[in-house]
């Protein structure tokens, strides 16, 4: 019985191994292929990449970069939300008690405005290097339009992450923003109302610029950049030189 037990025992966890590991060790081109291709995380990258594709000067990795910024105000972001509440009464001084008396409160709030800004010109340098260098042309066109729309992303996380800290900064640039959309011909009003929830900015505004800036825009950026980094690998790797 005990043999017959361990025998069993073996053959489960053999078959547990296999259906979580569904190939050998990387000592042959087959098994590194099958690798990156059964992972989610490595099949963005290609099992071979092109000489041009290496180089530093070519792609000065803004698209690398633009990445890293996303997540590093991600992971700030997540550490500012546990001392942070989206109220009129205590927002700003919730600010101001997160950069003296939470530990490293202020650090993690330098890193998610600066990344925030570097981010913004990370993306659009690399808007531009990809329309420099005709990156956008056939039969990449698709991924263009998801390029586009994650630098109107970029803007919109931008503009709403402004209002949290409720300053005097904050109230009048959100003012002059929300005013600039009710000054759109026939539907002004209704723009105006929409971005502040109220005739007014005040409350209603900041939990809908806060609900918009740490669930929204967040969820639809990540999607995008999947879709992004899904195109690149699907239309043959980044484009080369002209």
């Amino acid at each position: 019985m005990r043999r017959e037990q361990t025998l069993a025992d073996r053959i489960t966890g053999s078959a547990v191994w296999r259906s979580v590991v569904r190939h050998g060790y990387p000592d042959t081109q087959r098994n590194q292929a099958l690798i990156i291709a059964s992972n989610v995380f490595l099949h963005i990258h290609p099992v071979k990449i092109k000489r041009y594709a290496t180089k530093v000067t070519y792609t000065f990795c803004l698209g690398g970069l633009s990445f890293f910024m996303f997540l590093v105000l991600t992971m700030t972001g997540v550490l500012l939300m546990f001392y942070y509440v989206p109220s009129t009464d205590q927002a700003y001084q919730n600010m101001r008690d997160i950069e003296s008396s939470v530990t490293f409160g202020q650090l993690m709030r330098n890193m998610h405005r600066w990344s925030a800004q570097g981010m913004v010109i990370a993306v659009f340098l690399h808007m531009s290097r990809v329309f420099f260098t005709g990156s956008y042309k056939p039969p990449r066109e698709f991924n263009w339009v998801v390029g586009v729309l994650l630098l109107v992303v970029t803007f919109l996380l931008s503009f709403t992450g402004y209002l949290l800290p409720w300053d005097q900064l904050a109230f009048w640039a959100i003012t002059v923003g929300t005013e600039i959309g009710g000054a759109a011909p026939l539907l002004g009003d209704r723009v105006a109302f929409l971005l502040r929830g109220d005739y007014q900015i005040g409350q209603s505004t900041l939990i809908r610029f806060y609900t918009l800036h740490v669930i929204f825009l967040p969820l639809v950026a990540a999607f995008l950049m999947a879709v992004h980094f899904w195109r690149i690998r699907k239309d043959g790797g980044i484009s080369g030189p002209l």
